[in-house]
């Protein structure tokens, strides 16, 4: 029988305060800790019974669930890892473990047509890779891009939470701007990735500005309890990025027609790989340059990106962006014209 989403809570909390060296875990620490995550992800406040954590303790430690958690008890009343590096965390797949996500993997490639799954094939692929590494023992053959060093990664999981339960988030907080933290209250709407950083929109309270803040910017994040919750009503999640490359759209920004030619070495890149999904080819030169047309919200994001391909891409259009690109191209050659 598999374990329910309460047990799987209490048993990942149970392991998380026994990796915890530098404290003493006593039953009634353990209910405690398990107890405030049951109220903080599931709302459930009536407590636990030491006899539900001792139940856990011995399924953790049993083979029931593959765990064989080496869970002692020292000085008759403290709790620990006899392994220090152990965590159920670490526990290997079954046999019967990998056949079922490998029946899962095939139920899910069934669907990748499905417009509701259009944005699942990486997913896929990388539980297929998983699973046959697995069982093989071999190195997996598909390599994502990660980031093993990003900050804040911890934090996604309570703030997923704090939006799909409408909770306000207590945040202190330091942009690269400011000279030190500030606390302050937060009303979670969205998280976002890009390009392996995390971003979280949302309210300060008291404010009606929408703002998107870095996960790897945020010093101490826990639940506000017994804040009220202000619901969104700033932005439609299912478009607000269709007009936009990155996570920056300042209040009252509009979608403008950017217009740039692509060289030919470069116009390959960019006609394979559109800079937004708007991109559409106006004119093919003779000498083989490509006028490219995109409709884009323009961003610090979008700036950059055309800043990569340095001399292979020209902005034609508008004026502004022009002016923009070519001022900042000028001075980043001074840095290389100065005399040492």
């Amino acid at each position: 029988m598999p374990a329910n989403r309460n047990a799987l809570i209490r048993y990942k909390t149970i392991d998380n305060c026994l990796r915890n060296k530098y404290r003493r875990w006593t039953l009634e620490d353990l209910i405690d800790a398990c107890s405030d995550a049951l109220d903080e992800y599931e709302g459930i406040s009536k407590g636990i019974s030491r006899r539900t954590i001792q139940m856990d303790i011995q399924v953790m430690r049993s083979e029931k669930l593959g765990y064989n958690a080496p869970i002692v008890v020292y000085d008759n009343k403290y709790y620990k890892y006899e392994d220090e590096n152990y965590s159920i965390t670490n526990t290997p797949l079954s046999e019967q473990d990998l056949h079922v996500m490998s029946e899962a993997v095939e139920v899910l490639r069934q669907f990748k047509g499905f417009s509701y799954f259009a944005n699942m094939g990486d997913i896929i692929n990388r539980l297929e890779d998983h699973v046959t590494s697995a069982r093989q023992k071999t190195i997996p053959v598909i390599d994502f891009e990660k980031n093993e060093s990003l900050k804040g990664i911890d934090y996604l999981d309570v703030i997923y939470h704090a939006i799909v339960n409408k909770q306000v988030l207590s945040m202190k907080y330091r942009s690269f701007k400011a000279r030190s933290a500030s606390t302050f209250m937060f009303h979670p709407y969205l998280l976002k990735e890009y390009r392996n950083r995390w971003f979280v929109f949302g309210i300060r309270q008291g404010s009606s500005t929408l703002v998107n803040l870095a996960l790897d910017r945020i010093h101490h994040l826990e639940i506000a309890k017994g804040e009220t919750y202000k619901e969104n009503t700033l932005f439609d999640l299912t478009t607000f990025f269709d007009d936009l490359v990155g996570v920056t759209k300042n209040r009252g920004s509009k979608a403008e027609v950017v217009r740039f030619q692509v060289n030919p070495q470069n116009a390959p890149y960019v006609e394979t790989k559109p800079l937004h999904k708007s991109q559409r080819i106006v004119e093919r030169l003779k000498n083989g340059d490509i006028i490219f047309e995109i409709k884009i919200v323009i961003n610090q994001e979008l700036q950059r990106e055309i800043f990569g391909f340095a001399e292979g891409i020209k902005v034609l259009s508008p004026p502004s962006l022009v002016h923009f690109m070519a001022s900042k191209l000028r001075s980043a050659t001074k840095l290389y014209d100065e005399k040492e």
